[in-house]
């Protein structure tokens, strides 16, 4: 079969699946779903035009209506979760129906995607035969491991068998992974899948979290669309679900293609921005200024926990190096590093024995830390990082993420970029401007002031 002008082998809809038996409902053990009551307007697209997406058909209230299997459903309450969220109620009928369908879904961070699509995967698996049968793609290492947790803590009470396709996760000598669901980066998925470590052509389901970034970065675009190629092709092809908190423009294009005749769920384009995150920025005098206010503001950045988003590597080093010589204690955490340190860092940070972590875009996407309440963008994300000629014009997508990584789950959180001259004052107006919303400025000058206007955000 031959390959379009964007790599593609001409899609259709994959097969039908046989429905499983109802289960028995389980007894609510009484605990909250830590999500948020999301208040924004989900908009259903069905690719079946004849069908009406409002049908109470395509919504649920309880996990009970879904039909899961008891032991599933038993994992789901186990996580807390006692009732679904708004994108759950709409996502999951959709997810799960058959034959399956692809979708593409945009949903804020912290709203359970992630657990709609590894409840999706578990869903589909047969645990009779030990064969790969759904794969995820993550775009880093660090959001890679986080959503097998939810795919551990889902499926416990669960046969299912788990393996990582991340860096240095397979050792070289392994021959074959028989594992039912595998998670992982793409170049390392990809690495696997070529030297038939991995056998594909039992994969019932395929599932790109963060899909903007995974189809849209120079490098994993072409990764992702290998492993996608080596896919059993129709009538017998995978379900497609890409998941988001944004798709821009070209990218949704490209998804279209990606994931043909896909349900879809989106919100609507202005309520992206997190409401919860009080967005300020502070106007430091020159680039060297902006350390000595990072500096000044660490005994507000371990009031709970803190990102400190750098535009390279070298620049995180080189500022959590200089901190830990002044005797504060903070982490760095970027992808020159090796993979057993990373996952020591973030797994420490997690855990809040350290309270400040000093990054690059890394873990800009997906990562849920509940402690965090600051975000510093001590460089402002830019799209040349992405795109060639891009002329130092701000990346929004990026920001949005970047701030997202505090307020989780309706929690309280601020949002601090560093400016320091013309050039990074311009982009943040253009930030304001794409978001319409007005980013509030701190004085640097006075200490005190400054520490007081930054408590009375916190509150």
């Amino acid at each position: 079969m031959e390959k379009d002008e964007d790599g593609f082998y001409n899609p259709t809809p994959s097969d039908a699946k046989k429905p499983e038996a109802p289960a028995e409902p389980p007894v609510d053990d009484g605990k909250k779903s830590d999500l948020i009551n999301s208040t924004f307007e989900v908009q259903v697209t069905l690719a079946d035009q004849q069908q009406d997406p409002n049908s109470p058909l395509f919504s649920v209230k309880t996990f009970e209506e879904l039909g899961l299997h008891e032991d599933l459903l038993k994992g789901v309450y186990d996580m807390g979760f006692s009732r679904p969220s708004k994108i759950q109620e709409r996502a999951l009928p959709l997810l799960l129906r058959t034959p399956p369908q692809n979708m593409i879904g945009q949903s804020q961070s912290g709203t359970g995607k992630t657990a709609a699509f590894v409840l999706t995967m578990l869903s589909r698996v047969d645990f009779s035969i030990n064969k790969p049968q759904a794969l995820c793609l993550a775009p880093s290492r660090e959001l890679a491991r986080q959503i097998m947790s939810v795919v551990v803590s889902m499926g416990k009470f669960t046969p299912v068998q788990t393996e990582y396709a991340i860096k240095e996760s397979v050792p070289r000598s392994t021959t074959s992974i028989t594992a039912h669901i595998i998670v992982g980066t793409p170049g390392t998925m990809t690495d696997l899948i070529k030297r038939r470590v991995i056998d594909v052509t039992s994969v019932k389901v395929f599932v790109l979290d963060e899909a903007d970034n995974m189809l849209d970065q120079d490098g994993l675009g072409d990764q992702t669309l290998r492993v996608k190629n080596t896919l059993p092709r129709a009538p017998n092809g995978p379900q497609i679900i890409l998941f988001s908190a944004t798709f821009p423009d070209h990218v949704r294009k490209f998804a279209d293609k990606f994931a043909p005749e896909a349900n879809k769920i989106e919100l609507k384009k202005e309520e992206l921005s997190v409401d919860g995150i009080r967005q300020c920025y502070m106007d430091c005098k020159n680039s060297e200024h902006k350390y000595d206010v990072l500096v000044q503001l660490y005994s507000l950045l371990t009031v709970g926990q803190s990102i400190i988003f750098c535009q390279h590597r070298a620049t995180a080093d080189r500022i959590s190096q200089k901190m830990s010589a002044q005797g504060h204690k903070v982490a760095s955490l970027h992808g020159a590093k090796d993979a057993s340190e990373r996952d020591q860092i973030i797994d420490g940070f997690r855990e809040g024995k350290d309270k400040v972590l000093i990054t690059t875009n890394v873990i800009a996407r997906g990562i849920d830390i509940l402690q965090v309440n600051m975000v510093v963008n001590y460089d402002l994300p830019l799209l040349n990082e992405r795109e060639k000629g891009a002329d130092e014009k701000p990346d929004v997508e990026t920001y949005l993420h970047r701030i997202g990584r505090t307020g989780r789950f309706g929690r309280k959180g601020i949002s601090i970029n560093f400016v320091h001259d013309k050039k990074t004052w311009e982009q943040m107006e253009q930030i304001e401007r794409a978001l319409g919303k007005k980013i509030q400025r701190i004085e640097t000058d006075d200490l005190d002031e400054m520490e007081e206007a930054m408590k009375k955000t916190l509150k």
